[in-house]
């Protein structure tokens, strides 16, 4: 459904959970309207907060369940672990405490030198259940205000210069086989509560996070006409901030973890257009390419 008229599209940025795939089963007709895109040029990039497993699991996980995923140095699938490498790369950091699965946390160490004799320098927080316990959160909550042990020793004063670093701030999420269930949001938001600090978010949906996928179309492109646009399930964790403010066209989709009346609760940026999944708005995105390229 259509909220107003949609301008040209020349790329689509397709969220991962909830929208092609809920757990490890494709949405219905995904794969094979994902095959269209592909099939007909049309180009895209897909963009997960995920962070309960690697890149290279994830990136399994859709092969397996039938998607045309390109393997290797690909630069199609872009996840906020990638902006987490490349935000422990630019700082320099050598030892962020991190709440994320084994998986994860060994994606992120292998981008740079790791090295478990400095004080801890950084909190980075992902979708890791397992560890969201007193214990866990109350070290995280240390090493921010500087009270941690490994930072005693140190001569300096860290309790300005330890960032909380959050992937993303999704309050729930679409738990395979057993509906929504909590997100990393809440606890994200009781680290800052307790700190008095806000969170840096690296993953969708920031502005930074958006422009970095964006700026790789770009370099592949050399059609500059007409808009990008962004398609999730969540109005907000996949089509709000950074999604507004680069005026993206924004498709909210009724699949994984939305609910009737999301696009239209008090405070929420309305969607562009809403699809009951994404085959459906990849048949509508076709035909409007195709009866344009006709024209043309």
């Amino acid at each position: 459904m259509a909220v107003r008229s949609r301008p040209k599209i020349r790329a689509l940025l397709i969220d991962i959970s909830g929208t092609l795939m809920i757990g490890s089963t494709p949405t219905q007709r995904a794969v094979q309207a994902l095959a269209e895109l592909r099939r007909n040029n049309f180009p895209f990039r897909f963009c997960s907060n995920t962070s309960k497993e690697s890149t290279s699991v994830l990136q399994k996980r859709m092969l397996d369940a039938g998607f045309d995923v390109q393997t290797g140095e690909s630069q199609e699938l872009w996840t906020s672990l990638k902006a987490v490498q490349s935000l422990i790369l630019s700082r320099g950091l050598r030892r962020p405490y991190f709440l994320l699965s084994e998986t994860a946390k060994d994606e992120c160490i292998s981008a740079g030198m790791y090295d478990p004799n400095v004080p801890y320098d950084a909190v980075i927080v992902g979708l890791a259940p397992t560890l969201f316990d007193y214990d866990h959160l109350n070290s995280a909550f240390r090493i921010l205000v500087g009270e941690d042990d490994s930072q005693k020793r140190c001569n300096e004063d860290p309790k300005a210069s330890i960032p909380l670093i959050a992937l993303h701030k999704a309050r729930y999420i679409e738990s395979s086989g057993h509906g929504l269930a909590l997100g990393p949001g809440p606890f994200v938001a009781a680290l800052e509560n307790a700190t008095e600090r806000e969170a840096e978010v690296l993953g969708k949906p920031s502005k930074g996070f958006f422009q970095t996928v964006i700026e790789s179309l770009d370099c592949e492109s050399h059609d500059s006409e007409g808009c990008i646009a962004v398609i999730g399930d969540d109005v907000q964790a996949d089509l709000g901030g950074g999604a507004i403010e680069l005026c993206l066209w924004r498709i909210l989709v009724k699949t994984g973890k939305y609910r009737p009346g999301d696009e239209s609760k008090v405070g929420v940026h309305p969607p562009d257009e809403v699809y009951d999944s994404f085959a459906d708005f990849v048949d509508s995105l076709l035909s409007a390419h195709v009866a344009r390229t006709w024209k043309e």
